[in-house]
């Protein structure tokens, strides 16, 4: 079928990723031949994920997430994401299933990636978040979480930590499936990137 094809995405991981995501073939076909016109290399790195990524974001700056976002896919650590770590950080990012989120999450904010969440960490990745909220939406945010510091502050104090304690990975993703509230708080809105995607395949 013209798989041996330079261009084209090789039949394993096609059926991995449609297994894995809920991305179609059609879908995926497409973003692949879109991934090698920004990337030749069939690789990308830290920086052209960061410009891909700012291109969901155009009146915010999310450099600092976008990075971190980029570690923790980086599953090898090698500076450099292939097309199916790409499509794998879209998909855990905008419609993963609770459980894989969490655990894409946790990695998320283990900042040192020593298996635990420390309340700096917490405030690491906040903080990130904040510079891709639009000032104006800021301004609506509730009292106790309208800077990242008490953002920080109320996400730690939903788990009932010490300010040195640590989070395990058992314990983060029990108490966020136990509430809520805290998904809320530990991410940024997937809803509008998600309407971002289907804007931009309406106006590539």
């Amino acid at each position: 079928m013209g798989n041996s094809k330079s261009g084209a995405l090789s039949k394993e991981i096609l059926e991995e990723l449609q297994l894995n995501t809920k991305f179609t073939e059609e879908e995926l076909c497409a973003w692949y031949q879109s991934f090698l016109k920004e990337c030749p290399s069939g690789r990308i790195t830290r920086q052209e994920f960061q410009s891909i990524y700012a291109k969901f974001f155009p009146d915010s700056d999310p450099k600092a997430y976008a990075e971190h976002v980029f570690r923790s896919f980086d599953a090898n650590s090698d500076g450099t994401l292939d097309f199916k770590e790409y499509v794998i950080a879209l998909h855990m990012t905008t419609a993963g299933k609770p459980n894989q989120k969490l655990e894409w999450a946790f990695s998320l904010y283990d900042v040192d990636g020593n298996g635990a969440i420390s309340k700096n960490e917490v405030l690491e990745i906040v903080m990130a978040i904040f510079k891709m909220i639009n000032p104006e939406d800021v301004k609506h945010l509730p009292d106790d979480e309208n800077t990242p510091e008490k953002r920080a502050e109320k996400i730690w104090g939903f788990f009932g930590k010490k300010d040195d304690d640590k989070l395990t990975e058992e314990e983060f993703i029990e108490g966020t499936l136990a509430n809520k509230e805290i998904l809320r708080l530990i991410q940024f809105e997937p809803q509008k990137v998600k309407e971002r995607l289907k804007e931009k395949e309406k106006n590539p």
